[in-house]
């Protein structure tokens, strides 16, 4: 299966600059990872061009922004977008309205459509005159690795031609929020790297939240494509802890067996780890790598100690990492670690882990063409 094209939003636009992170402080004083202000401008201008979009929830906003750079999509082109928490930045609006006036305000019409996770994909489809099957879907922070998923399938059993994949979330509400500190996982760090993913040194939880979209356009046709999936695999673990992490990442030892079956470990040359910066999950995903190529180790990459977790669009970003990577010819390193990823050989095929609540995992194998 080829990506033939891709497009993303994020923090930032540039996952091998390896300068500094992306984060700031809300208006709670919590890290986050938001737009840049050339972004968010760009993002205003789209909304004021397409003002019947404006009551729409962020995350669907995102996902039609990144679907507007998208030029000649077949109208026959399917439409699986993702999102972890949907339209959560809406919902809260309407419930904190109602709960105001203790259920005596009568909602607007538009609360339960504007809210159902099938926005995402529905508005998509709209916006660009698709006419082929358009839905949405929940599976926590591995929702595009999902989507992408979904897309392959559907295009291997001839129900479609091609399909457009991938994840948005707009997750930096204070209720998100919330339920992150609630956890016991969201960043104090009060350093220049507050989210310190992948280092196994650290003695706090890490992770920051972020927003962004990334989508893919996948097909059968290898002409002008940018890599190739040649490797897949997917597993559910049982459920061990609140976060559904294991100490030795069994659901993720299990997707990269499957996504390597058929190649050689010393064959792949970096791996972009989902390593949200907390210690349980940055461990349990290390142990697993471990595990799984021994002395075969490769490069291990990481860009939430940048951007910060979006949640159902990681993966989406993370893929979208590895696609930069092969264009560039190059391996960013994580600054605060001594990763060591210096350039050895020209990077040909990258592995992308993701996972997430619910103890499921998801590998994709990607391959420079």
């Amino acid at each position: 299966m080829y990506i033939k094209e891709y497009k993303f939003v994020a923090p930032s636009l540039n996952f091998l600059n390896d300068a500094e992170p992306h984060f700031s402080k809300n208006k709670n004083g919590e890290w986050i990872a938001a737009l840049d202000q050339e972004t968010e401008a760009n993002l205003a201008d789209f909304l004021t061009q397409n003002i019947k979009y404006q009551t729409l929830d962020r995350s669907v906003q995102l996902a039609l922004f990144v679907a507007n750079q998208f030029q000649n999509l077949p109208q026959s082109c399917g439409i699986n977008i993702g999102s972890s928490r949907g339209a959560t930045g809406l919902w809260e609006e309407f419930y904190a309205k109602f709960q105001a006036t203790s259920g005596r305000e009568i909602l607007p019409a538009v609360a339960s459509p504007l809210t159902t996770l099938g926005n995402v994909s529905s508005w998509v489809a709209q916006h660009l005159g698709t006419t082929a099957a358009a839905f949405s879907h929940s599976i926590t922070c591995a929702t595009s690795a999902h989507s992408i998923l979904n897309g392959m399938a559907w295009i291997k059993a001839g129900m479609a031609d091609s399909f457009l994949v991938g994840g948005s979330e707009a997750p930096l509400t204070d209720f998100t929020i919330a339920q992150m500190k609630a956890l016991r996982i969201y960043s104090r760090d009060q350093s220049t790297f507050p989210c310190r993913a992948l280092d196994v040194e650290k003695t706090e939880n890490t992770m920051i939240l972020g927003e962004g979209a990334g989508l893919f356009h996948l097909t059968v046709e290898p002409v002008s494509a940018k890599a190739k999936i040649i490797g897949f695999g997917t597993s559910v673990e049982t459920l061990s802890s609140p976060t559904s992490v294991s100490e030795d990442g069994f659901c993720l030892q299990q997707s990269m067996r499957q996504a390597l079956r058929d190649f050689p470990k010393n064959e792949i040359d970096a791996i972009v780890t989902h390593a949200p910066g907390t210690i349980k999950g940055d461990r349990s995903e290390l142990r697993a790598i471990e595990q799984v190529f021994r002395e075969s180790t490769p490069v291990l990459l990481n860009n939430k100690w940048q951007i910060g977790h979006s949640l159902g669009a990681s993966a989406a970003l993370s893929l979208t990492m590895a696609l930069q990577i092969f264009e560039n010819q190059f391996y960013p390193n994580v600054p605060y670690l001594d990763l060591k990823n210096s350039i050895t050989n020209a990077p040909k095929r990258i592995l992308m882990n993701s996972t997430g609540f619910g103890g499921n995992a998801v590998s994709l194998l990607v391959e420079k063409v």
